[in-house]
C-alpha cells in the first residue's frame, strides 16, 4: 500500500512536469509528435518547404503559393486621408454644381457641395487626369494603376487606419507587413525582415506595423530619425569579445527559454540580439545615404527643405528593398500623426502636404524603374479613407469619407496607366468595381505570390487570416 502511494506520488510529479507537446513526443517512440508536426504543417504557411529547409528558422526564405510578380512592398500611407476629388478623381459636375445642395445627407446632415480648387489635366499615353498637386506623379502616370473605387468600414481614424493596415479596426491583429514577412521570410537575414520608417507619431502606434498574435519576429522594425535612423548600432567592445559574450549570453537565454516554449516574443526577443550583431556590419551601409550621388539626392528632392523629410524616407525604402528588405512601410507624418485631415483649411492644407510627398514619390518610382526593381516591386499609395465633396459646416474643409476613395499601386504585376472602378458624379460613393480593403489586401498577398484563404495562423482555437472571412483578388487590375 505505501509503495503504491509512493508511486502515485511520483506519477503526478512527473505528470505535473510533462507538458502536453512533451508527452507526444515521449510516448509511442515520438510518432505522436511526428503526426502533429505533419498536421500543423499542412495547416500553416509559415511551415511550408523553404529554400534552405531549416522550417526551425523562422525568417528563412519560403516558396509562395503560387508564382509571384512581386517580390517586395513599399507602402507609402497618407495619414489623415487625401481627397480623391482633388487629387487622382476629378469631378467636373462637382465644380458645375459648387455651392448647391448636396444629393445625399452625409452622417443626417445636408451640407453643401464644395468643387475642387485645384484644375486637372490629363498626363501621359494613358490620358489619365491628376490635379495639379501632382505634377511630378503625374509624369509618371502610365506606371500606375489608379484605383478610384475604394470603398472602406470606418469613418475614423484609428479604426480606418487600423482596417488598412491590419483588416480589422477594433480587435488587435497582425499587420500587412507581418503577414508578408510571416508567409514569404526574408531574403536578407542581416537586416529586418519588415521596416516601419515614419518621423512624427502614428495613431494606433506600433498596431499599425505590429505582429499580434503572430510570432513576435515578424512585426515591424521602426525608424522614426532621418539622422540616425537605428541608435545604439555599434557596440563598446571589439567584434571577437562581443562575439564570446553574445555566446554565453545565448546559452544562458536557451536555457531560460527551455520552459517557455511558447512564448514568441521570448523568443524575438532573443533573436534580436544575434539580428543585431549581424546588422552592425550591413545595417549602417544599408541606412547611409552618404553614398547616394547628389543627382539621385535632387531627384528625391534631398536639396529642399519642404521635400527633404519624405525624400529621405523614400530614399532608404529603395535602398532597403534593394537590398532583400521584403516589405517597406513609409508614414507621411512630418506634419503631425494625420496631416491629410483637412476639416478645413482645404487648399492650404493639402497644398503642403503634396509638395512634401509629390517629388520624393515621383524620384522613388523612377529609381525603381530606372534600376529594374519596379518590374517586381509593389509600390502602394493611399490613406486610410478620403474626403466628402461636400462642405464640411461652414469650414473651407472636407470630413472623412469611406464610401469612395482613390489609392493607386504601381509595378509589381499590375496593369499601369489605368484608371479601375468609378464614382458617382460628385465622387460620394464608388459605383463601378468597387474595392473594399479586404479585396485590397487580398490582391497584395495575390501578388506576391500568397493565397489569402491560405495564408493563416491558428490562435485562440481558431484559424485567422488577413482578410478575415471577406476578400477577393482584384483581377481587373493584374497585369
Amino acid at each position: 500500500m505505501i509503495v503504491q502511494k509512493n508511486s502515485l506520488a511520483m506519477h503526478n510529479e512527473f505528470a505535473a512536469r510533462m507538458s502536453r507537446r512533451d508527452l507526444l513526443r515521449r510516448s509511442g517512440a515520438g510518432f505522436g509528435s511526428l503526426a502533429l508536426a505533419a498536421l500543423l504543417a499542412d495547416d500553416s504557411v509559415s511551415a511550408s518547404e523553404t529554400k534552405t529547409g531549416n522550417l526551425a528558422d523562422p525568417m528563412a526564405v519560403k516558396r509562395p503559393h503560387h508564382p509571384a510578380a512581386a517580390k517586395r512592398v513599399i507602402f507609402l500611407f497618407m495619414p489623415g486621408g487625401p481627397s480623391q476629388v482633388d487629387t487622382f478623381d476629378p469631378k467636373p459636375q462637382l465644380t458645375k454644381d459648387d455651392g448647391k445642395p448636396s444629393p445625399k445627407l452625409y452622417i443626417g446632415q445636408q451640407r453643401n457641395l464644395l468643387a475642387s480648387p485645384w484644375k486637372f489635366q490629363r498626363y501621359g499615353e494613358a490620358g489619365l487626369d491628376v490635379s495639379e498637386l501632382f505634377p511630378h506623379t503625374a509624369q509618371c502616370v502610365d506606371d500606375l494603376c489608379v484605383i478610384r473605387s475604394m470603398v472602406t468600414d470606418d469613418p475614423n481614424h484609428p479604426g480606418g487606419c487600423l482596417l488598412m493596415h491590419t483588416g480589422e479596426r477594433v480587435s488587435s491583429r497582425p499587420s500587412l507587413g507581418a503577414w508578408v514577412t510571416y508567409g514569404l521570410g526574408s531574403e536578407n537575414r542581416n537586416l529586418p525582415g519588415f521596416v516601419a520608417i515614419g518621423p512624427g507619431p502614428i495613431i494606433e502606434g506600433a498596431r499599425q506595423y505590429g505582429a499580434s498574435f503572430l510570432p513576435a519576429t515578424y512585426q515591424g522594425t521602426f525608424v522614426s530619425s532621418m539622422d540616425q535612423p537605428l541608435k545604439n548600432l555599434t557596440g563598446s567592445v571589439g567584434r571577437a569579445q562581443q562575439r564570446g559574450e553574445l555566446n554565453a549570453l545565448m546559452r544562458l537565454n536557451e536555457l531560460h527559454r527551455a520552459n517557455r516554449v511558447d512564448d514568441s516574443r521570448l523568443s524575438a526577443r532573443i533573436d534580436s540580439f544575434e539580428l543585431a550583431y549581424r546588422m552592425q556590419t550591413a545595417a549602417p551601409e544599408a541606412f547611409s545615404l552618404a553614398g547616394e550621388t547628389a543627382e539621385t539626392g535632387r531627384m528625391y528632392g534631398l536639396d529642399q527643405p519642404a521635400t527633404e523629410i519624405f525624400g529621405k524616407q523614400c530614399l532608404l525604402a529603395r535602398r532597403l528593398v534593394e537590398r532583400g528588405v521584403r516589405f517597406v512601410q513609409l508614414y507621411h507624418t512630418s506634419g503631425g500623426f494625420q496631416p491629410w485631415d483637412q476639416h478645413s483649411d482645404l487648399k492650404a492644407g493639402h497644398e503642403k502636404n503634396a509638395m512634401a510627398t509629390d517629388l520624393p514619390i515621383a524620384g522613388l518610382l523612377r529609381d525603381l524603374k530606372q534600376r529594374g526593381l519596379l518590374e517586381d516591386t509593389l509600390v502602394i499609395w493611399g490613406g486610410e479613407f478620403g474626403r466628402t465633396p461636400a462642405r464640411e459646416g461652414t469650414a473651407n474643409g472636407r470630413d472623412h469619407h469611406p464610401f469612395g476613395f482613390t489609392m493607386w499601386m504601381a509595378g509589381g504585376g499590375v496593369k499601369r496607366g489605368i484608371a479601375y472602378g468609378a464614382t458617382d458624379e460628385y465622387g460620394w460613393d464608388a459605383v463601378e468595381k468597387p474595392v473594399h480593403v479586404h479585396d485590397l489586401h487580398a490582391t497584395i498577398l495575390h501578388l506576391l505570390g500568397l493565397d489569402h484563404e491560405r495564408l493563416t495562423y491558428q490562435f485562440s482555437g481558431r484559424d485567422f487570416r488577413l482578410t478575415d472571412v471577406y476578400g477577393d483578388v482584384v483581377t481587373g487590375i493584374l497585369a
